[in-house]
C-alpha cells in the first residue's frame, strides 16, 4: 500500500487533491501516519494499515466509541480494500510530550498532574460505556483477555528476557506459579473493554482534553488491566503520591459505574501490575537482547525499578516467581539509570521492632540513625493519633531542642557524605531513621533531612516513611 492510495482516497472524500502532505513519526507499529493538508489551517490524518482486520477493529471500535460519546477521532473515510482510512486531525500534542518535562525531572507540576489525574478520570467510561454494545468479534487479533494471551505474556517474559540474563531457575516451580497467577488473573474479567496499550503516547491533548487512540489492539477484559499500564507505565517514573492520586481518581470516577471497595480493587491491582511489568521486560528484552534496539534495553531498570517497590510486599501465592523476582532485582547490571545519573539519596523512616529497611541498591552502605534517645511523644495518649508530620507533633519534639542538637549531627555526617559521593559520580546512598513506633521522631527526622538535602543539593531524594505507607520523590 503506497501513499498514492492515501491520496486517491483523501481526493475522493474531499473533491480534490491535498496541498501538501507529510509523514508522521512512526510509532511502534508497522502503521503509517500522515498529515494532509486541504490549506495551511485545514487537515485531516491518513493511515496506511498492514493488516485489513486490525484496520476493521480499528474502525468499528472507534464508530462505536462515538456512538458512546467517547472523545475518539471520527473516522471519515476508508478504502474500498479497508487497507487506508482518513481520521480527523487531534493536533500535534499528545500527554506524553505534554508532561515530558515531570517525566525527566521525577517530579511532576500542578499543571501536569491535572491532566493526568483527568486522563485517569475518563478510563472507566471507556471501558464500560465502550464495551456496552461492543461486538466483540470485531477485536483484533482475539476478543478477550484470556488464558492463551497470558501464557503468552509470561512466556514472552521467561524467554526473551529471563533466560537472556543468565539468571539460574528451575523451570518446573516457575510454571506452577505462573498457572496460579493466571487462574487469579481470569477472575472477575467483567464485559468491559480493555485497552491494553493505555499509556500517555495514545493520548491526545485537543484544547485541553483528551482524546483516545491507537485502541485496535483492545478486546473484553478485566478493568485493572489499563489502570496497571497506565500508572505503572516503566520510564514515566511516577512518584509514589502520584500514582495514588491516579488510582484514587479512577476509583472516584467508577463510582458511576459500579460498586467496589477501594482497599479490594488495590489489592487486586497487585496482581496486574506484576503481570503488566513481567509483559512489559519480555517486550523489552526481545526489542532489546534479540533486536539490539538499546533504547529498550535503557527502559529495564524503570522497569526493575516499578518491580523492588510491588517486592516489597511479596506475593505469598507465588513464593517461587517472588524469589526469582526477587534475585532479578538484586542484579548489578540493571541499577543503571539511562537519562538520570545524579546522586538518589533514599532517606527512610521506620520502625526498628520491624527490622531495618534493606538496600534495594545493593550497596549495601549509608547511616542507620537511632532516634530512641530524643524524648518520645508516642509516650502520651494525645500524640498517639499524630505523627511526625504534624504541627502538635512538631512543637513537642522542638520545644526542648533535643532533637535539634540530634539532627545538627546527623547534618555534618551526611552532608559530607553527600558531597564526596557527588564528587566521586556515585548513584545511590541510603539514610535510615528507626524509633520505636516508627511514626513520630523518626518521621520527623525523615522529613527534615529529606528537605534539607532537596534544598541544598542537586540530587534526587526519594523520602519512605515505610511505617506510614508513604513515598515521595522531593
Amino acid at each position: 500500500m503506497t501513499e498514492e492510495s492515501l491520496v486517491n482516497l483523501y481526493t475522493k472524500f474531499v473533491g480534490k487533491a491535498p496541498l501538501r502532505y507529510e509523514e508522521l513519526p512512526g510509532s511502534g507499529s508497522h502503521r503509517r501516519y500522515f498529515r494532509l493538508f486541504r490549506d495551511e489551517g485545514s487537515t485531516i490524518i491518513g493511515v496506511i494499515g498492514t493488516d485489513v482486520r486490525e484496520n476493521r477493529a480499528f474502525i468499528s471500535i472507534c464508530n462505536h466509541f462515538r456512538s458512546k460519546g467517547l472523545t475518539v477521532p471520527a473516522v471519515l473515510a476508508v478504502s474500498d480494500d479497508w487497507m487506508c482510512y482518513l481520521q480527523t486531525d487531534l493536533g500535534r500534542v499528545c500527554l506524553f510530550d505534554a508532561v515530558a518535562r515531570g517525566r525527566e525531572r521525577g517530579v511532576y507540576s500542578p499543571d501536569e498532574e491535572a491532566l493526568l489525574l483527568k486522563t485517569m478520570s475518563r478510563l472507566p467510561a471507556i471501558q464500560f460505556r465502550g464495551g456496552d454494545g461492543l461486538d466483540w468479534d470485531v477485536c483484533y487479533p482475539q476478543r478477550e483477555f484470556d488464558a492463551r494471551m497470558i501464557n503468552f505474556d509470561l512466556n514472552y517474559f521467561k524467554y526473551c528476557f529471563l533466560k537472556a540474563t543468565g539468571l539460574e531457575f528451575d523451570e518446573t516451580l516457575l510454571q506452577d506459579d505462573f498457572d496460579l497467577l493466571r487462574e487469579d488473573l481470569l477472575q472477575e474479567c467483567g464485559n468491559t473493554f480493555m485497552y491494553r496499550d493505555f499509556q500517555a503516547r495514545n493520548v491526545m491533548l485537543c484544547e485541553g482534553e483528551p482524546y483516545f487512540i491507537d485502541f485496535q489492539g483492545g478486546r473484553r477484559g478485566p478493568i485493572w488491566y489499563d489502570v496497571a499500564s497506565f500508572v505503572w507505565q516503566a520510564r514515566s517514573r511516577y512518584p509514589e503520591d502520584l500514582k495514588d492520586k491516579m488510582v484514587s481518581t479512577y476509583l472516584d470516577a467508577l463510582k458511576e459505574f459500579m460498586d467496589i471497595d477501594g482497599e479490594s480493587f488495590r489489592e487486586r491491582l497487585r496482581l496486574f501490575i506484576l503481570f503488566r511489568t513481567l509483559q512489559v521486560l519480555g517486550a523489552y528484552g526481545f526489542r532489546g537482547y534479540f533486536e539490539k534496539k538499546p533504547h529498550f534495553m535503557a527502559s529495564v531498570p524503570y522497569a526493575l525499578d516499578n518491580l523492588r517497590r510491588l517486592l516489597r510486599e511479596p506475593f505469598g501465592r507465588y513464593p517461587y516467581l517472588t524469589g526469582v523476582l526477587q534475585s532479578l532485582t538484586e542484579m548489578p547490571q540493571f541499577y543503571s539509570s539511562a537519562t538520570d545519573h545524579r546522586l538518589q539519596v533514599h532517606v527512610w523512616s521506620f520502625a526498628f521492632k520491624k527490622g531495618i529497611p534493606s538496600d534495594p541498591t545493593g550497596n549495601g552502605g549509608g547511616y542507620v540513625f537511632d532516634c530512641r534517645s530524643v524524648n518520645n511523644p508516642g509516650k502520651y495518649e494525645y500524640y498517639r493519633q499524630f505523627n511526625g508530620k504534624d504541627p502538635e507533633v512538631i512543637k513537642f519534639l522542638e520545644d526542648d531542642g533535643e532533637i535539634l542538637t540530634f539532627l545538627d549531627n546527623v547534618y555534618s555526617l551526611v552532608d559530607a557524605h553527600v558531597k564526596r559521593f557527588m564528587e566521586r559520580k556515585f548513584t545511590n546512598l541510603q539514610v535510615s531513621f528507626g524509633c520505636t513506633g516508627g511514626q513520630h521522631r523518626s518521621v520527623y527526622c525523615a522529613e527534615h533531612l529529606a528537605a534539607r538535602l532537596a534544598g541544598r543539593f542537586d540530587v534526587r531524594v526519594l523520602l519512605t516513611h515505610r511505617e506510614l505507607g508513604e513515598e515521595r520523590m522531593l
